[in-house]
Formats: C-alpha cells, sequence, structure tokens
C-alpha cells in the first residue's frame, strides 16, 4: 500500500515538474534568444534625473498591454459567441512573440532592468497557466454545455460578457487586483437561473472570480509593502497655449518649451492626441527621446512597425512602432488625417 502510494506520488510531482517547466520553456527561450544589442544612442536629457524613468521600460510596458488587450479580444469574441472560440494559445503565442521583439529593441535602449525582466516573467507564466486553465476547461466541459444549451444565449452568458467588457475597460488605467470580483460572482448567483448552461456558468466562474479575488489581495498587500508606481510624469512641451486641463499641469518655462507634469497610461493616450491635435510638439517625455505606440489598422503589415499582431474578435491589426518623441506630435496628426486609430502610447 505504502509503495503504491509512493508511485502515485512519484507520478504526480513528474506531472508538476512537467508542468513548471513548460511554463518556464518561454522564459528560457527569450533569455537565451531574445538578446539584443547594448548601444544605447547618447542623449542629454533636459528633465532632471528625479523625473527620468528607463527608456527601455517604453517597450517593456508593452506585454502586460498585451494582456490587457488579451482580455478585450476575449470580451469582444464571448459578446457574440461561446469561450471556446477564443484563441488562447494564440494570445499565449502572442505575449511571449512580442516580449521577443521588444526586448532586443529595449536592449538599444538601456537595456532590460532585472526588476524589470522579473516582473513581465512573473507576468507572463501567470498569465500563461491562467489561459491554459481557462482554455482546458472551456475546449472540454464548457464546449459541452454550451453545445447541449444550443444556439440561444443563456442569461449568464450574456451577463459574463457584459462583466468581461467592463473588466477589459477597467484594466486600461487601473491594476487588475483592485477590481472587485467577489461582486462580479454575487452578479452571477443572483442572476443565475435554473437552465443547465446558468448553472455551469456560476460554478466556472465563480470558482475562477473566487480564485481571482484571492489572488488579488495578495498581490494588493505586496504592492502596498513595495509602492505602487508613480501615476504621472513629466515632459517638456512646445506650442501649448495654456488651456484649461486638469489632466496637465506647466511646472516651469524652459527655454526650450514647458516643463509640464501629466496623467500616465491611457489617459495619458487620451491627452497626446488631443494636445497633438491642437498644434502642440513633444521634446521629451520622462528624460526620453525615444517611444513606442500601437496603432489599428486593416492591413497586417505597417509601415515602420517592429511587430504585427491580428486582434480576436475584430479583424484588424494592431502594430506595434517606435519613434523619436519630437517627431510624436506631427506622427499623430498624420495618423488622424490618414484615418489610422492609434491605440495606445507607451509611457515608461
Amino acid at each position: 500500500m505504502i509503495r503504491r502510494v509512493g508511485r502515485w506520488l512519484g507520478r504526480l510531482l513528474l506531472v508538476l515538474a512537467l508542468c513548471l517547466a513548460g511554463l518556464l520553456a518561454p522564459v528560457a527561450y527569450t533569455e537565451l534568444a531574445c538578446r539584443g544589442e547594448a548601444a544605447p544612442e547618447p542623449y542629454d536629457a533636459i528633465l532632471p534625473p528625479a523625473h527620468h524613468r528607463a527608456e527601455s521600460r517604453t517597450y517593456l510596458t508593452y506585454p502586460e498591454w498585451h494582456i490587457v488587450h488579451a482580455y478585450d479580444d476575449y470580451a469582444q469574441v464571448i459578446s457574440t459567441d461561446d469561450p471556446h472560440t477564443f484563441g488562447f494559445l494564440r494570445s499565449i503565442a502572442g505575449f511571449w512573440s512580442t516580449l521577443c521583439d521588444v526586448t532586443r529593441v529595449a536592449s538599444a535602449h538601456g537595456g532590460v532592468p532585472g526588476e524589470t525582466k522579473q516582473m513581465v516573467y512573473v507576468i507572463g507564466v501567470s498569465f500563461t497557466a491562467e489561459l491554459l486553465m481557462k482554455a482546458a476547461y472551456e475546449e472540454t466541459l464548457g464546449r459541452v454545455i454550451a453545445m447541449l444549451r444550443g444556439p440561444e444565449r443563456a442569461p449568464l452568458d450574456d451577463l459574463s460578457a457584459r462583466q468581461a467588457r467592463r473588466y477589459a475597460t477597467f484594466l486600461q488605467q487601473v491594476p487588475w487586483y483592485q477590481w472587485e470580483f467577489v461582486a462580479d460572482a454575487e452578479a452571477l448567483e443572483t442572476m443565475a437561473t435554473g437552465a443547465l448552461r446558468d448553472r455551469e456558468r456560476r460554478f466556472a466562474l465563480g470558482l475562477e472570480y473566487g480564485a481571482k479575488a484571492a489572488y488579488a489581495r495578495v498581490i494588493a498587500a505586496a504592492v502596498d509593502t513595495v509602492g505602487a508606481d508613480e501615476l504621472t510624469l513629466r515632459m517638456i512641451i512646445t506650442g501649448y497655449a495654456g488651456e484649461g486641463e486638469d489632466r496637465l499641469q506647466i511646472i516651469a518655462a524652459r527655454e526650450v518649451g514647458l516643463e509640464v507634469e501629466t496623467v500616465r497610461y491611457r489617459a495619458l493616450t487620451h491627452l497626446l492626441r488631443e494636445l497633438a491635435a491642437r498644434g502642440v510638439n513633444f521634446i521629451e517625455i520622462a528624460g526620453n527621446d525615444d517611444i513606442m505606440l500601437t496603432v489599428i489598422s486593416e492591413t497586417a503589415t505597417f509601415d515602420g512597425a517592429r511587430s504585427s499582431i491580428q486582434r480576436q474578435g475584430y479583424g484588424d491589426y494592431r502594430h506595434l512602432v517606435g519613434l523619436k518623441v519630437r517627431d510624436l506630435g506631427a506622427r499623430l496628426r498624420q495618423y488622424q488625417r490618414d484615418g489610422i486609430g492609434v491605440e495606445h502610447i507607451h509611457d515608461y
């Protein structure tokens, strides 16, 4: 009996070891195969060092945003279809392939800081594990229950789609661990009917939301210990007429332009697009002269794109474009004239 238990325990440990090795394989590949040449161009920053951020981070913020975009794609897909139609493996592959691309580029812009690399690998492995588990369920039992339900959607299909859309929007400005997963689980309980699909959705998504709520509490506690990232940054701009703008604060007038402090994340993208449309140009952002943005187009290729990926549920393409900060204003105005959608401007 003891020998039999030992054999099963050994097999379990082997399976766990293989799973862990599989999750870490993309990390090993990125470390070995995605190195670029660390030869940053010299640049004399205008802003004082206290307001500098590593230039490589404009590229290395993309992996986090890939996850945000993946949730947005998922919400788009399940708004009209079932979860098993979403390309979980495709989304995972997109994370690691674009991470490889931006890692090579970041190497030429000051290198990849150790803490940034560690953070990106942790979220990448977590994202991979989450989507693999979700795929394993939705492609099996979830698919079977959806087939038994028939073509007409159940109430919790529509509710979970609305929850996914709100969550994807929330992630564009606020860290994921601040989302009220418990409230979503309670909404499932309240709106569920006695239909088989509703009972299955309530059970499966209830488990998912419960696990995420517990993990979110752990992450929130860790962030409280080390401190959250700054919510503003400094930049130098020209052509600003001083219009009332609560997302921008003038700090000082310099010979080359105005030093201002602005919001970050998705709110910064909206702000920069609006300023560019009013004729504002950007000289330096967070002590850097290079920046990356993502644009959306109907074509699979895009001039100057460092990497391109098709969006699920939308039928169009996302392109990662790097450019000089001094060219940003003119480029944003050009994109507006050409009808090119600027999705996100990646700060640092």
